[in-house]
């Protein structure tokens, strides 16, 4: 059986999203660090396995790759506790990854981003705080899904929290205050209460 490999880049919360989930099944992989920030996912060599050139990206075999961190997180829950077999759950959790993707990530993980890992924050401030603008109505959605419930859908915990949690929990670091957010606090909580869990500065 050949070992899956994981480009990633530690600080990212769509590489942390796959690290994870691996954990968590107990699945091996071999990580390859690239710093994003220094162009090494802009090689002509990565590019020729991800034209995209972003990161995560799995290898599942030689030759054999999967970019985007949700359809990953898909393929690897494929038969597992973490993605639910019946339609109308496994849609919903479907549901929350778009919305993740589309609502969420660009204007949790960007400010963020520029904030924390660029160090860029001056130069970038008007338009962080237009994003933020979308970000907190993002997580006004989530508060307000989670406030009678442990985890997004189907009182269990799934790909669509981990998709959610991955920035979530870190975007005080694009400079969100989630102090008035006691639904999705107390969410945090659970979900790195799960066996297994790892926290996202952890190879």
């Amino acid at each position: 059986m050949n070992t899956l490999r994981l480009y990633d880049f530690l600080p990212s919360g769509n590489g942390y999203k796959i690290r994870l989930l691996l954990a968590q099944l107990g699945v091996p992989f071999e990580r390859i660090e690239l710093d994003v920030t220094k162009g090494e996912t802009r090689t002509s060599e990565f590019l020729s396995k991800n034209p995209n050139g972003k990161i995560p990206l799995l290898e599942i075999s030689p030759g054999q790759y999967l970019a985007e961190s949700n359809a990953i997180l898909i393929y690897l829950s494929e038969g597992t506790e973490f993605l639910p077999y019946e339609r109308f759950a496994r849609a919903q959790v479907f549901q929350w990854l778009f919305f993740e993707q589309n609502s969420h990530e660009p204007y949790i993980a960007t400010p963020r981003f520029w904030l924390s890992i660029l160090k860029q924050g001056e130069e970038h401030q008007q338009e962080i705080n237009q994003r933020q603008q979308m970000g907190y109505k993002a997580l006004d959605v989530m508060e307000n899904h989670l406030q009678n419930r442990d985890f997004f859908v189907n009182q269990r915990y799934s790909i669509a929290d981990i998709a959610l949690f991955a920035y979530t929990h870190v975007a005080n670091e694009g400079g969100y205050d989630l102090s008035r957010y006691s639904a999705i606090n107390r969410w945090i909580e659970q979900v790195k209460s799960q066996p297994g869990h790892i926290n996202i500065h952890e190879v």
